[in-house]
């Protein structure tokens, strides 16, 4: 079939498909919204060959109801169905077969679409746009077409089993009030980290490793992030840990999250909300402390004041291997930058987070600023 921009041509193969084929343009596949049973086709060739359903059924050896029901698509067409039709009408088994394919591809199509179609609200609460604008999800002229991907970013198959997974407590064993209020933000976050992690090869976990490798990363918090990332991420590799460092989302007020991704790969998520790098050198080690002695099925994330026992130690063991707390009472006097710097060479630690500890113990948050360092980086890492 032509028109004034080119032509519209019927692909043998899928006799359900339309292909438009400009002069100036790409080839378009379009899709119907529709579904034509091969019992048109069928119906069309007997009325060619002058036969009725009845001599059909008889030349087939099949039944006039076996016909019937073929003819209205409520019956399949079988291989072996084919193959008699090949023999009766001439038309060729493969083509009866390439017919009941798409016939039944095209109305599972058109209940997926109603399906997905159901789903449209549930979009309004996840940050589609953002991750467009981060290339997780193609950009989609339908509402369904964005549901269908979306779905796919999160590895389920129905808004029904995302809320399984995000939004039952027994299922995503989350401890934090974002969940309530912000579910699709704080998925999304979430789920970029697992992503992220999966491309990340690890070796099976071990304890004892994970333990020495903690020591070793506190030792290059005084370089800059372009050094210290890829050392990070190989340490922690090769202890079982997949380091994830994904940009912070609105509307979550994370600074990291940790889980097991299987029993012999651990995951650690870090942002780089407040972009200071004490906030991130504590936020790493507050997680580190939930691989080694938290719950392997339950996700933990770091939020301000937290009130959760299993919390307030993860804080307590970040605090102790970045400054002993034995130096509390030396940093709480300083009143010159001189002094944060000697201590932090003597303990072989970025000033910065020196710096930090002393607006922690004093709340004076404005004083040392100049000390500790800002973390930027545009893409997740």
């Amino acid at each position: 079939m032509e028109n004034r921009r080119g032509v519209f041509s019927v692909d043998l193969e899928y006799p359900n498909r339309l292909l438009f084929i400009s002069a100036n343009e790409p080839i378009y596949e379009y899709s119907p919204d529709y579904a034509v049973a091969p019992g048109e086709t069928l119906g069309e060739v007997i009325e060619s060959l002058s036969m009725t359903q009845k001599e059909l059924a008889k030349r087939t050896g099949l039944t006039e109801q076996t016909i019937i029901r073929i003819l209205k698509g409520i019956q399949p067409i079988t291989f072996e169905t084919a193959n008699k039709l090949e023999m009766v009408t001439g038309v060729p088994a493969r083509m009866w077969n390439n017919l009941e394919m798409q016939y039944r591809e095209q109305l599972s199509k058109i209940k997926q679409i109603k399906e997905l179609e159901q789903g449209i609200d549930w979009l309004h609460g996840i940050p589609t746009n953002e991750l467009i604008s981060r290339g997780k999800i193609p950009s989609e002229n339908s509402k369904a077409s964005l549901v269908q991907e979306t779905l796919k970013f999160y590895g389920v198959s129905s808004v029904e089993a995302w809320n399984d997974i995000w939004c039952d407590p027994k299922v995503a064993a989350r401890r934090s009030d974002c969940f309530e209020t912000q579910s699709g933000p704080a998925s999304a976050w979430i789920r970029l980290g697992e992503l992220q992690s999966q491309q990340i090869e690890c070796l099976p976990f071990s304890e004892e490793h994970f333990k020495k490798a903690l020591q070793v990363i506190r030792t290059l918090t005084a370089k800059d992030p372009e050094v210290f990332i890829g050392e990070m991420r190989k340490i922690c590799a090769e202890s079982g840990v997949a380091l994830a460092l994904v940009r912070e989302l609105k509307k979550v007020p994370w600074n990291g999250a940790s889980k097991w991704l299987s029993l012999n790969k651990a995951m650690i998520l870090l942002n780089l909300r407040g972009k200071g790098e004490d906030i991130f050198w504590f936020s790493f080690f507050h997680e580190a402390y939930h691989i080694l002695h938290g719950e392997k099925k339950r996700l933990y994330i770091a939020e301000k004041n937290g009130i959760d026992e299993e919390e307030q130690k993860a804080d307590r063991f970040a605090a102790d291997i970045l400054i002993p707390e034995k130096y509390n009472t030396q940093i709480v006097g300083f009143t010159t930058k001189k002094e944060i710097l000697a201590l932090a060479k003597s303990l072989d630690i970025s000033p910065g987070i020196v710096a930090g500890r002393y607006r922690h113990l004093t709340g004076k948050w404005t004083f040392f600023k100049d000390v500790t360092r800002t973390f930027d980086w545009a893409e997740d890492k």
